[in-house]
């Protein structure tokens, strides 16, 4: 079920909200949780076993962590629920990518597993989760959830659920056990209008800047990457960078806005990246909450920059290689991540010094950087090998030009590029005291919100599948 579908917003919504707030404090968790059962299960309940089999897994584990003195109990169960949650991960996630690759360097012509075609709903995003609760648990962060419908609440809670952002156990902890009180109206407008302009990222830009891609590496529908002349090829990966933005950020933004309806207060999962002044600044901005998961479970753990500066670029090596990895399985992303790991040890050795002394450059070389970055995101997409897209991206070359999607798509760019800024949050903090046109303004973008819901088909959040 999608956050932009008509049956999420006029009828899971509004009932689950409705339902929510009519219960008793009590019981809230225990509704909340069946209504994330009822999402995790409306594309079916094939992997429904597996989500509660981990839960039950770290649900123990925390519990035998807690409870005991002997340090090799201790270290047994946070080992076991790690493995555990990590393998059922890699093995969805990753064993048809093994075979392919195994395939391609010996020829054992080893046959994938179809089952495996379809990603569990999630998995990504409540490993993570998992992770980093028995971590804490273990570190003395946090204390183990003895209520196991509020563990399995705040494992899948359905805001969460389809792309993050990962929010840690002791961040939701205090809401999930307040009683009353945990609803207010304040927190209801807020989360409404974090809701709203989220979808609104999502419809209005996301979807429409999207389509001038899809115009150009479509092959049946549109010219087809190969006739794309190198202008337009720019222009175009620029339009997917816009999309994958406000795609993501407007799912998160959504998503937050859900849980804040709810009592929860999540951590902002992006922070206008495109301002960055460096690829540095940049993570500090983007994807916020898996940025902070790799430093803290990662990064740190491995020695972080404490063992000298050898110890420090493997230690990011290991985290960008695993980054890639999260995003997807094929070697584009792998290629994504060691090209940023290869930026932030210039950056980190060399650059930044300069950076920081720089105004307008620094913004340049940083957009210039994460633009082409995207390029290598997207080249596992139908229509966009990575050879082909460098080829033509970097060797000039003719063909179709780029001034008929300039003129199709210009006022679009122009309003992404404008709304990736932080003038709409200034405009909209300008209006704090004139109510009649705040409330104007969040009709109106309501309203065309619905409309593009209901014209459109409703498209997948592009993180949906990492």
């Amino acid at each position: 079920m999608l956050f932009n579908s008509v049956v999420f917003l006029f009828c899971f919504m509004p009932l689950a909200l409705g339902l929510y707030y009519l219960v008793p404090g009590r019981a809230k968790n225990a509704v909340l949780l069946l209504e994330s059962i009822l999402f995790y299960c409306w594309g079916g309940i094939t992997w429904l076993p597996l989500i509660f089999a981990l839960i039950a897994v770290n649900y123990i584990a925390g519990l035998l962590i807690q409870k005991s003195r002997a340090p090799g109990v201790r270290r047994a169960a946070l080992i076991a629920a790690v493995v555990l949650s990590a393998a059922a991960l890699v093995f969805f996630k990753y064993t048809n990518f093994l075979i392919d690759t195994i395939n391609q360097i010996s020829g054992a012509g080893l046959s994938s597993l179809s089952f495996l075609d379809v990603l569990p709903l999630g998995i990504s995003y409540y490993s993570f989760k998992l992770i980093s609760y028995i971590a804490d648990v273990y570190t003395h962060k946090s204390e183990a959830e003895r209520n196991p419908v509020t563990f399995a609440t705040y494992v899948i809670l359905y805001p969460q659920l389809i792309v993050g952002p990962i929010v840690r156990y002791r961040e939701l902890a205090p809401a999930l056990h307040k009683t009353s009180g945990r609803c207010s109206l304040r927190m209801f407008e807020d989360g409404a209008v974090m809701f709203v302009f989220g979808l609104a990222k999502k419809v209005i830009l996301a979807d429409s800047i999207g389509a001038l891609w899809q115009d150009i590496i479509s092959a049946t529908d549109g010219i087809g990457l190969a006739n794309a002349s190198t202008p337009l090829v720019w222009l175009g990966v620029l339009a997917y960078s816009l999309q994958l933005y406000f795609d993501f950020a407007g799912y998160s933004e959504m998503s937050n806005g859900l849980s804040l309806m709810m009592g929860f207060e999540c951590p902002a999962n992006f922070n206008l990246p495109y301002i960055s002044a460096s690829i540095t600044e940049f993570w500090r901005r983007w994807h916020i909450t898996l940025s902070q998961w790799f430093r803290d479970y990662i990064y740190i753990p491995l020695g972080g920059n404490r063992r000298g500066a050898a110890r420090q670029i493997l230690n990011m090596l290991a985290v960008w290689a695993l980054t890639g990895l999260w995003h997807g399985a094929n070697w584009n992303f792998i290629c994504w991540g060691l090209y940023y790991f290869i930026l932030l040890v210039i950056e980190k050795n060399f650059l930044l010094k300069h950076l920081k002394k720089g105004r307008i450059w620094p913004h340049i070389y940083t957009l210039f950087f994460v633009v082409l970055g995207w390029g290598i995101f997207t080249a596992n997409a139908a229509g966009a090998p990575l050879g082909l897209l460098m080829n033509r991206m970097f060797i000039p070359q003719g063909g179709v030009s780029a001034l008929y999607f300039v003129r199709n798509y210009g006022v679009l760019l122009v309003l992404g590029c404008l709304c990736s800024t932080p003038l709409p949050s200034w405009l909209w903090n300008k209006t704090k005291r004139i109510l009649p046109l705040r409330l104007v303004i969040f009709a109106a973008v309501s309203v065309l919100c619905v409309a593009f819901v209901v014209g459109a088909t409703g498209s997948a959040a592009l993180y949906a599948d990492f």
